[in-house]
């Protein structure tokens, strides 16, 4: 299937590395401009960089904060004039058994991979509103919807992303801006070469296809 993606800007969060940079790839590959943004600025233009064509921009945001998500927003739309498909993907993990994630460890997943959603989406979706077109895609996670055992903060943050994304469906699509979600498998990334050899062997031997996702998967 062809998708051309011709004049339209697309922003990436966490479009550095990983399932981000993939889908910033994919979109740049479509025609779209892309914005990557990054808590690491410059790792987020390199990234954008190796898109090619001038495709790409970097942006240093760090998505818990919100007038950083603000400015951040505001500086894609009057460089690239707007924003019409939006990727939520920045995440993290700190995993750990239930009695031993410390308030901070749960703090720092929700506040990545659900409240920097949130304020993206927020101020993203006010031109998209205005010009009544948008995309918003939420990058969720199996684990979202099945658990895991070591991941409560990570898993409590994948099924909030899932149930900001039907709310925000349901508000914004009079509007023609349409909000969904992708939940990806475990994908061959740095968050998932962190895990023991032992967890990732037995991840593989649950896929049918034998091994880890790739980003172009």
């Amino acid at each position: 299937m062809h998708i051309d993606l011709t004049g339209k800007v697309a922003l990436v969060t966490g479009g550095s590395r990983g399932i981000g940079f993939s889908i910033a790839q994919a979109l740049a590959g479509a025609g779209a401009k892309v914005a990557v943004l990054g808590r690491d600025g410059a790792k987020a233009r390199e990234a954008a960089q190796a898109l090619g064509d001038g495709r790409g921009r970097g942006y240093a945001c760090d998505v818990t904060q919100a007038a950083q998500v603000e400015r951040a927003v505001a500086s894609v739309e009057e460089e690239l004039d707007r924003i019409d498909v939006l990727v939520n993907n920045a995440g993290t993990t700190r995993d750990n058994l239930l009695f031993r994630i410390t308030e901070d460890d749960w703090n720092t997943v929700l506040d990545t991979n659900l409240k920097g959603a949130f304020l993206t989406t927020k101020h993203a979706a006010r031109g998209m509103i205005k010009r009544r077109w948008g995309r918003i895609i939420n990058i969720t996670s199996v684990v979202g919807i099945s658990g895991n055992k070591g991941q409560a903060n990570y898993t409590a943050s994948k099924a909030g992303l899932i149930g900001f994304t039907k709310s925000v469906s349901k508000e914004l699509a009079s509007r023609n801006v349409l909000v969904n979600a992708v939940a990806p498998g475990f994908i061959d990334t740095e968050l998932t070469r962190g895990i023991s050899p032992e967890a990732r062997d037995a991840l593989i031997k649950a896929i049918p296809l034998g091994r880890l996702g790739q980003g172009q998967d």
